[in-house]
């Protein structure tokens, strides 16, 4: 809600004074600022990948860098501060299914934890949740679906902008077999709170951007192969420039 006060007029009645004044208020959403950021995800411990990340750093000018997780490749908090202390600007970060449990309490001194977490940049309120649901492969950061709902609604709001390393249930969750792997959890948290942006990895296949309903939904791709995204929100626009490296 917004409030303005104009004086409208000053006048004298029978030696009494006057004000005249006309309110205005102004219901709805905050003024939006502008943002770029960098996002990878899925780098799995590839540090030949620093290099042409932090050229795209530099080439498209970013604000910062979102990191959707698998930081590493099964790897120790340890190696996660290497890498990513070798980022050369502003990191946010969530775990992956493939990092270590004890990673978002390790990686304060070199990147911003977000899972479970919420900042607001330029009055657009940023939410993360890490890990992955539940699979076959018994990955060192899996949890129950009933923690991903608690743990994204207790910080999740309308028009957010949401980073998760799973997807959202049949959404850049399909693997090569036909099968939707994704978060139901996830799922039914962005139908109840509609994120202009929500961005997931994990499945390494399902590169892609579509919008629907007023989300736009991205997976960049594993950094690992070369694949990173350069997106610029303006207002509650997004724009999403998806890259790939070939080679890496």
């Amino acid at each position: 809600m917004f409030l303005s006060i104009i004086v409208l007029s000053f006048s004298t009645v029978s030696n009494v004074d006057f004000i005249t004044v006309y309110l205005t208020v102004k219901y709805g959403p905050p003024d939006y600022g502008n943002m770029k950021f960098l996002l990878i995800t899925d780098l799995h411990q590839h540090k030949s990948a620093m290099d042409w990340i932090n050229a795209e750093i530099e080439e498209h000018k970013v604000d910062f860098v979102l990191h959707l997780g698998d930081v590493t490749e099964m790897g120790t908090s340890d190696d996660a501060v290497e890498i990513l202390k070798m980022i050369k600007a502003k990191v946010y970060v969530i775990p992956g299914n493939c990092d270590p449990l004890d990673m978002p309490g390790k990686i304060g001194d070199v990147a911003v934890d977000m899972h479970g977490k919420k900042v607001t940049i330029d009055g657009h309120d940023i939410v993360g949740f890490g890990g992955s649901n539940k699979s076959p492969f018994g990955s060192p950061f899996e949890l129950e679906e009933d923690v991903i709902y608690n743990g994204l609604k207790a910080v999740a709001s309308e028009k957010m902008i949401l980073m998760t390393h799973a997807p959202s249930y049949g959404i850049l969750d399909e693997i090569p077999s036909g099968i939707h792997v994704g978060c139901p959890a996830i799922k039914k948290i962005v139908d109840e709170y509609h994120p202009i942006l929500a961005m997931s990895g994990h499945i390494h296949e399902a590169i892609g951007c579509k919008n629907i309903d007023g989300t736009t939904f991205v997976n960049p791709g594993p950094a690992k192969d070369g694949y990173s995204a350069v997106i610029t929100i303006d207002g509650d626009k997004v724009d999403v420039k998806m890259l790939h490296h070939v080679g890496i």
